[in-house]
């Protein structure tokens, strides 16, 4: 009769780890990542209006000369929360543009969002129907790009950003970028 008493905390104990786990897994930063097909190629052109002004449009070519990291963020995105700061504190750096591209976003949310939290962005583009992001082959956010000054993508991450991930990924990714000009 006593055993019947603890089998359902035994049970909830059970599931908790369980739950756990499985969080803990899908936080590894490799997961279900996909190489993409865009490293070292052309960036997918694109023509999308700017978020604080929507009469303006910005292209690919218009972002050439200089190497940018395309930032694919949400208001909706949990984990763009959590890279916020990251992003923040890298963009602060100036040591790269750093272009937000705002994804399936109300425009109205997305701007509240930025200034709730702070605006990194040198340029924030908005994709209200996600059709550019097909292109790109965006299936999530957060996710990042770097594309060197011809417009070539060199880099891509899926998921948030870390200081780790800039220091060991990014930036190598970078100098090597700038050093086969």
């Amino acid at each position: 009769m006593k055993t019947s008493r603890w089998l359902p905390l035994a049970a909830f104990f059970a599931l908790a780890v369980l739950l756990a786990a499985g969080v803990w897994m899908s936080r590894k930063p490799d997961r279900d990542a996909l190489p993409s097909p865009l490293i070292g190629k052309p960036a997918p052109a694109f023509a999308l209006p700017v978020l604080h002004e929507p009469q303006r449009t910005v292209t690919l070519a218009d972002l050439k000369g200089q190497p940018f990291l395309l930032n694919v963020w949400g208001s909706w995105c949990v984990e763009c929360r959590i890279e916020h700061p990251v992003l923040t504190r890298f963009a602060e750096s100036r040591r790269l543009r750093v272009i937000g591209y705002n994804w399936k976003d109300e425009p109205a949310d997305a701007l509240r969002w930025l200034e709730q939290f702070g605006n990194p962005f040198w340029l924030v583009l908005a994709d209200v129907e996600g059709r550019s992001a097909i292109d790109w082959g965006i299936y999530g956010a957060p996710e990042t790009f770097l594309v060197d000054r011809n417009g070539v993508v060199q880099w891509k991450h899926v998921g948030p950003l870390s200081d780790e991930i800039i220091a060991k990924e990014l930036m190598p990714a970078l100098q090597k970028s700038e050093g086969s000009r």
